[in-house]
């Protein structure tokens, strides 16, 4: 089970390592970023993204050749809940809440770890650790001190609304970070290729309510009673 609760911080951690931009207001068509550098927009950009205090982000990453997708509300409390998933590994819910974290899993998700008697042990419930570092931590989220020697490219648009388009290259890899240049400078897409784990996350919801409760304790599992098989 030690397995699942590390795919659970490993995907939060790579949905991190995917991020990091925003800006400023708009009036019409006027930038709002006119004058600024590409590196002086994404310290902004880092600022207004996490003074949102919540927000939902959904995308697909890759690691070893494999998809996977996840989507998850962070709150402003800095508690979580998503799903994970893919096609050879299984899906499976999550929730963090204050210093616990909690997943419940498909039959597929937990065999991949456990095996067919751990999964049938947890089918239907959730099973609680300790939250994980990385897991829903904003501070990671949204660090500008890793934004560093960008360019910006022609601006773009993402569903609809006008982006500035930042762009940061080391070695093969190329991130790409779409920030709303409309109303608050929010990330609305970030986008990275050529890496060992590329990924596409978009972002929305900004600022809006996010309700997460611990599952009822009845349909909670204990891990030890899991390591000790019964």
């Amino acid at each position: 089970m030690a397995a699942n609760r590390k795919l659970l911080a490993v995907a939060v951690a790579c949905a991190a390592a995917v991020i990091g931009v925003t800006g400023c207001s708009s009036d019409g068509d006027k930038d709002p970023f006119d004058g600024m550098s590409a590196d002086k927009i994404a310290d902004k950009a880092s600022k207004a993204s996490k003074d949102a205090g919540s927000f939902t982000m959904k995308g697909k990453m890759e690691q070893k050749g494999e998809a996977s997708n996840i989507e998850f509300s962070v709150a402003e409390s800095g508690d979580c809940k998503g799903t994970m998933g893919s096609p050879k590994k299984g899906t499976a819910e999550f929730r963090s809440v204050g210093k616990t974290s909690y997943v419940k899993g498909d039959d597929k998700f937990w065999e991949g770890s456990g095996g067919a008697a751990a999964a049938e042990l947890v089918k239907g419930r959730w099973v609680k650790s300790a939250k994980q570092d990385g897991v829903c931590n904003q501070d990671d989220m949204f660090k500008s001190d890793k934004l560093k020697d960008l360019k910006r490219e022609d601006d773009a648009e993402v569903d609809g609304q006008k982006a500035a388009v930042l762009t940061k290259k080391k070695g093969s890899e190329t991130t790409t970070f779409y920030v709303a240049m409309e109303g608050k400078p929010y990330f609305l897409k970030v986008v990275n290729k050529g890496s060992d784990e590329p990924g596409s996350v978009t972002f929305s919801d900004y600022g809006k309510t996010v309700d997460v409760k611990a599952p009822p304790a009845g349909e909670v599992v204990d891990p030890a009673k899991i390591a000790a098989g019964s």
